[in-house]
């Protein structure tokens, strides 16, 4: 496995969000992670590069432990690791070009002349190599998500964590992100993490299914056995079904905004 979560468990105050949760990673195919709000697929997904540390448990990446590892030693782990964030996260004050260049600033001593080659390479992959110059607030939503994608591959990472990567665009963009993660895999034999609500995306792009309900796994699968498995919360939520008031099942949108900022606190 290159990541393994053992018997890690997160609470936030009162509010358990991670229960003694063992879950592994397998290097070279792409993990979708869903489930409801608040369930806690982006609190898991920043222990796997120690954004956020289990309060019990242990973490380990390619074999060796980092959960108690300090912050200067955990820079050699994430430096092998890309994080897409959900909103992108792009400097408003820099350049497309500044900022995909970023990492490449802050971990490498390359030159001026190869950092911009570097650049110039990662916007072409994500099909953004003729924006170099613009600013983020130049750009549409799906736009800024490519940018922050060649910024997440700018140090070609053997691993990419996507948090909510379509969240916000419309199909047709949407989907051009779900092909650029499929490119990414294909090209790149890059290790895929993928949290999402979106399950259009998820059977397109997934070559494994893990959906967590109150901190903990409860299926783990293929498209085909996520699609016929027989568990109804499962079923209500890969189908956009929920309980109504009066016990019904009906079409409920999932929010997303209140999970990320649950998951935040």
């Amino acid at each position: 496995m290159l990541f393994e979560l053992q018997e890690v468990s997160k609470s936030f105050g009162k509010v358990k969000v991670l229960q003694q949760l063992d879950f592994g990673i397998e290097a070279g195919r792409t993990t979708v992670i869903i489930g409801p709000s608040g369930c806690g697929k982006t609190v898991m997904l920043k222990h796997l590069i120690m954004l956020l540390r289990p309060d019990r448990g242990r973490v380990f990446f390619d074999g060796g432990r980092i959960d108690n590892l300090t912050e200067n030693k955990l820079v050699d782990v994430r430096r092998r690791c890309g994080f897409l964030f959900q909103g992108g996260a792009l400097f408003d004050s820099q350049t497309v070009a500044e900022n995909v260049a970023f990492p490449l600033w802050q971990h490498s001593k390359l030159p001026a002349q190869e950092v911009a080659r570097l650049v110039e390479e990662k916007l072409e992959l994500v099909g953004m190599n003729q924006m170099g110059k613009r600013y983020p607030s130049e750009l549409s939503g799906g736009q800024q998500k490519r940018v922050a994608l060649a910024r997440a591959i700018a140090l070609s990472p053997e691993v990419i964590l996507y948090d909510e990567p379509t969240t916000g665009l419309d199909p047709i963009r949407a989907d051009t992100i779900n092909e650029l993660i499929i490119k990414l895999q294909r090209e790149l034999q890059i290790t895929s993490i993928v949290v999402t609500h979106d399950m259009h995306s998820t059977y397109k792009i997934a070559d494994r299914i893990v959906m967590l309900s109150q901190g903990r796994i409860i299926v783990d699968g293929t498209t085909e056995q996520i699609r016929n498995s027989t568990d109804k919360a499962v079923q209500r939520f890969v189908r956009g079904h929920g309980e109504g008031l009066n016990g019904n099942s009906q079409p409920a949108a999932l929010d997303n905004e209140k999970e990320q900022n649950h998951e935040r606190k």
